[in-house]
Order: C-alpha cells, then structure tokens, then sequence
C-alpha cells in the first residue's frame, strides 16, 4: 500500500511539475560512432538533428517518427546496416524512463515522461 502511495505520488509530481525547457544541448552520436574511418562526421548531422527532436520530447509517435528520420538519414548517407543498428539502440537506449542525457525529452528535468503536453508549445530552437 505505501509502495502505491509513493508512486503515485511521483507520477502526479511528474504531470504537475513541468519546469522549464533547457537550452539545446547535443553530445553528437552519444556512444555511437559519428561517420566511419574515412569519414569521421559523416552522419553526424543526423545524429544532431535526432538530438533535436529529443532534448524537445513528445509523444510516443513523435519519438517513432525522430527514430525513423534518423534511421532513413544515416541510410540515405549510404549506411542501411549501420541505420538499422541506431534504430535499434535509440529504440532502447533513448527511452524516456532512464535517466540519462540522451533519453527522449532530456530538455526537461527528470522525471519527463508526462511532458508530451509541454512539448507540442516549445518553438523549434
């Protein structure tokens, strides 16, 4: 009984606590390699472009859509087995319940998993 009373505690301080947006902040690739030998940085404006989406947040159709725009840049970049590869890890690894810096909505401070609402008013930045 005192395990649900302090969940759901957390769960209404996560809805009710919306904080503020973070300036947008990117670690590039996050552990994943940016290009290959012979060129270094050569996806990582997708990567960059990814983060974007997910320092912002949203709903879960949002993050499908980020995940998929990845995977098809670092593809059209000539790379489909290493697009596969970041699909399945940002699949994941950028899960909005770890908390990590990489996760889906790392503007806002964690918890963040109820922020879709906030997320659809925050300009493009």
């Amino acid at each position: 009984m005192r395990l649900s009373v302090v969940l759901g505690f957390c769960l209404f301080a996560s809805f009710v606590a919306a904080g503020e947006l973070k300036p947008f902040t990117s670690d590039g690739c996050s552990a994943f390699p940016e290009g290959t030998r012979s060129q270094k940085e050569l996806w990582l404006h997708c990567c960059t472009e990814h983060d974007r989406a997910y320092w912002r947040g949203g709903t879960y159709k949002q993050r499908w859509i980020a995940d998929e725009q990845l995977r098809n840049c670092v593809a059209n970049a000539g790379e489909e087995e290493i697009a596969q590869l970041m699909l399945a890890g940002v699949r994941v690894g950028g899960s909005p319940f770890w908390p990590t810096d990489f996760r889906w909505g790392y503007g806002w401070d964690y918890p963040s998993l109820l922020r879709s609402a906030y997320a659809g008013r925050v300009s493009r930045n």
